[in-house]
């Protein structure tokens, strides 16, 4: 065995060399073909009613349904309340009706293309769909959630989430071994091997913040990935050979042995009880039909699926063989088809009377007394975020000492807490130090945080140091978080692999688990987030539009162009802007509760905070309000010590709150009629334009309006602004090149609010292909030409729109 630990090896030895370890009693033996028939009648029903529709089906491993059952059963003996699954599409709505025990009526609603859903939302294939269910475990007698987390199509996408979600649900059961909440994972045999997210989740399953305490893997190897071959698939023996890098146990089973499967099943489910760590079920199989049932597996596969057609199907197999040894009989066995047959035909009944979907049938992490009992918020109001000046005072004076004794920081850290104690004497604070008073003022008021990337500890930019080490004595460390006051919610800051696709998907699944926790994902460098693409588009945008799921967590991209290069400095803004969900071309109703009712029908927030005030606004808004948006902040970086880029407690104390706009306060706003250039930005450049005006002189000549939040977009501040500076040009400046950053988003809503009666000229960089240069003198010549176009005031004389 690969396994390197001599008591493990013996444990796996005892369970399969023992002579007659593989005992089932009769009740087993029926109670294993009894969910054999459901698993196999369920397709064989959804064949005969729905011939032509995609189902996936789990024909050629109906065997998957009784090894999921065992494992939930057994690990409900050993004290289990909580499984939470993630799986592809193959076999899903079998799970769903035969392990989760969804009303087949639901299931049967989604093959009718007549039922138009009544939820909000634009929904998903059924074969996607995930749910929750607390339910009696009928074999143990005991309580036991189930939820199947919805995924989309891309494989292997929901194992992170998967296993976040459950690391959550442990976290707030104070389960920190793994003994109430566990997870199970199903997988293809060609995905396992071929997806680089397996290995990434894998290599979480042990680390001190991540670990789950093992989680239960089963593969459906029916050989085949689509219409290739495993020769082709990947380049190891086994499709498993992946879970050798972290000793987890591999039993190979042959599917068409159901009392094999069954037995190694309940020893995974041991395992996982024993020694906390993963265990894979290799299940070989065989696929019936092809990809789909609409799919021709004998273009590619001939030889393949001549031998599967003359194969038994597994029922048949093991039904003759308990027919033959006397534990049921013929007849028995036909009343148990008949029966499930039955349920199936009254279910499919009842589905004719329905009338309309309800996508929220199939939530897969409900969140009991957060919305009213439609599902809606309980109120529409934006809240005020600021919080008492002593409140901030005490924060600040934590976040500059060290709370243990005999703790010997290092000499620079030492500098970094005595400039913390001087801003917060002076009633100051910088981006580490706001971002500090988010944190804190939230555990404070029972809110758990959690802080998750690489190199977040001490932050990228050596700016956060959260976590502070002894000098001089190895592995000691103090998060002062943590001692604020006797009765916080925890905090949780926590380096994590070097990994962004596996890493946001798990922070994606830990924000799943409660709306009462602020889950923060930051990146190395804004760019970095495009290794995690697929979480950010197939779950984070899409989320609550395909699933009715709605999810807090906040990503922290790091955005700026300094001249460092194509590859650290820009975190895409133009693309999570295409992404967003407001209509450019919409004239919106200015409403009392216009800002808020914006922030619940979008899809996400995205902002860029030019003062380190209006980030700490946005992280503490982020909880404060009645519903859950994903959050995107593009962060600073030179901002971080940039002397002008601090703010004062009169912008964080009782009765401030988050600024979407910001507006010119100077010369120019006190002489609006004398303004001849208004212009429009977000981010650091605001600080290149104020350097360049004031060296200029024409502070009264230009004014300077700020976005903080981008989408969704503040068209009445906006248009307020516009109407304030009547005789004044309008530009917007942004230090992206033009294809890219905010430009495209933001020009057509400039146009719909100011019903295009004027123009919103551009100023920046030229289109490119590249984000920024690498070469340090070009990044500051384009910098110069962009600064001295947007205060040349002849610049757009002449030219049209």
């Amino acid at each position: 065995m690969f396994i390197n630990d001599v008591e493990q090896c013996q444990w796996i030895r005892q369970k399969f060399e023992t002579p007659g370890v593989m005992q089932f009693s009769s009740e087993e033996k029926r109670t294993l073909l009894a969910r054999l028939v459901r698993s196999m009648r369920f397709e064989d029903f959804l064949a005969r009613k729905w011939s032509s529709e995609k189902r996936f089906g789990l024909e050629g491993c109906e065997v998957m349904i009784p090894a999921l059952k065992t494992i939930i059963d057994k690990s409900s003996e050993m004290g289990i309340e909580n499984v939470i699954l993630g799986m592809p599409h193959r076999g899903r709505l079998n799970v769903l009706a035969n392990v989760i025990r969804k009303d087949l009526e639901q299931i049967f609603c989604q093959f009718d293309p007549k039922l138009e859903a009544a939820d909000e939302g634009s929904g998903d294939v059924k074969y996607h769909l995930g749910m929750y269910h607390e339910r009696i475990n009928r074999v143990t007698n005991r309580n036991i959630t189930l939820s199947l987390v919805a995924n989309p199509s891309h494989l292997e996408a929901v194992d992170p989430v998967v296993q976040g979600k459950t690391k959550a649900e442990q976290f707030y059961r104070g389960d920190a071994q793994g003994k109430k909440v566990m997870s199970i994972l199903v997988h293809g045999d060609a995905a396992f091997a071929g997806q680089g997210v397996v290995y990434e989740t894998f290599h979480l399953s042990d680390l001190p913040s991540y670990t789950t305490n093992g989680t239960v893997h089963v593969v459906v190897n029916n050989q085949i990935g689509f219409t290739t071959d495993p020769r082709m698939a990947r380049s190891s023996p086994y499709p498993t050979d992946v879970a050798r890098v972290v000793n987890a146990p591999i039993f190979h089973v042959n599917a068409d042995d159901p009392e094999a499967v069954i037995y190694v099943c309940s020893v995974a489910a041991e395992w996982r009880n024993t020694f906390n760590k993963d265990v894979v079920v290799d299940l070989v199989c065989y696929r019936r039909r092809g990809h789909n049932e609409m799919d021709e597996p004998m273009f590619t596969q001939p030889l393949m699926y001549k031998q599967i057609h003359r194969q038994v199907p597994v029922l048949k197999k093991y039904a003759d063989k308990l027919i033959a040894e006397g534990t049921v009989t013929l007849q028995e066995f036909e009343e148990e088809i008949a029966k499930y047959d039955r349920i199936c035909e009254e279910a499919y009944g009842r589905s004719k009377d329905k009338k309309i979907l309800h996508i929220k049938h199939w939530l897969d992490s409900p969140w009991p007394g957060f919305f009213n009992v439609d599902g809606e918020p309980k109120s529409m109001t934006c809240p005020a975020t600021g919080i008492p000046e002593d409140m901030l005072t005490h924060i600040g004076s934590v976040a500059s000492s060290v709370p243990l004794e005999d703790f010997k920081i290092h000499t620079g850290l030492s500098r970094i807490l005595r400039g913390r104690a001087d801003m917060t004497k002076n009633r100051t604070v910088d981006w580490a130090l706001a971002e500090y008073m988010a944190f804190g003022s939230l555990l404070k008021e029972g809110i758990h945080v959690r802080l998750s990337g690489q190199d977040v500890e001490r932050g990228t930019f050596s700016h956060r140091h959260h976590v502070l080490h002894d000098q001089e004595v190895d592995r000691r460390t103090c998060v002062p978080m943590n001692h604020l006051w006797p009765d916080q919610a925890p905090y949780t800051v926590c380096n994590s692999s070097l990994s962004e696709y596996g890493v946001l998907g798990f922070e994606l699944g830990y924000a799943m688990a409660s709306p009462n926790a602020l889950v923060l994902w930051e990146a190395q460098f804004g760019d970095f987030h495009n290794t995690a693409q697929c979480i950010i588009d197939q779950f984070i945008s899409t989320g609550q539009a395909k699933w009715v799921r709605h999810n807090g967590i906040v990503l922290l991209l790091p955005h700026g162009m300094e001249g460092m290069g194509p590859e650290h400095s820009s975190a895409r803004p133009e693309r999570f802007l295409q992404m967003s969900n407001d209509d450019s071309d919409a004239y919106p109703a200015f409403t009392k509760d216009f800002e808020v009712s914006q922030l619940y029908d979008c899809n996400w927030i995205v902002v860029n905070c030019s003062t380190p005030a209006n980030y700490f606004h946005v992280l503490r808004r982020q909880i404060l309000l009645p519903f859950r948006k994903p959050l995107i902040i593009f962060t600073p970086k030179s901002l971080l010590r940039h002397p002008e880029a601090k703010s004062s407690f009169d912008q964080m104390v009782s009765g401030t709150s988050f600024q979407r706009v910001i507006p010119e306060d100077g010369a120019a706003a006190r002489a609006p009629e004398q303004v001849r250039r208004l212009i429009f930005c977000t981010g650091k450049v605001y600080y290149d334009l104020v350097k360049e005006r004031s060296s200029q002189g024409l502070e009264e000549k230009v004014a300077i309006t700020r976005l903080e939040q981008i989408s969704p977009f503040p068209f009445d501040l906006i248009k307020q602004e516009a109407e304030k500076y009547p005789g004044a040009e309008l530009a917007w400046c942004q230090e992206e090149h033009k294809n890219m950053g905010y430009y495209d988003y933001i020009s057509p809503r400039f146009m719909t609010i100011l019903r295009r009666a004027r123009p919103i000229w551009y100023v920046g960089r030229d289109p490119a292909a590249a984000p920024a240069t690498g070469n340090r003198n070009t990044h500051l010549v384009s910098l110069k030409k962009f600064l001295d176009t947007a205060f040349n005031l002849q610049a757009f004389e002449g030219k049209t729109f």
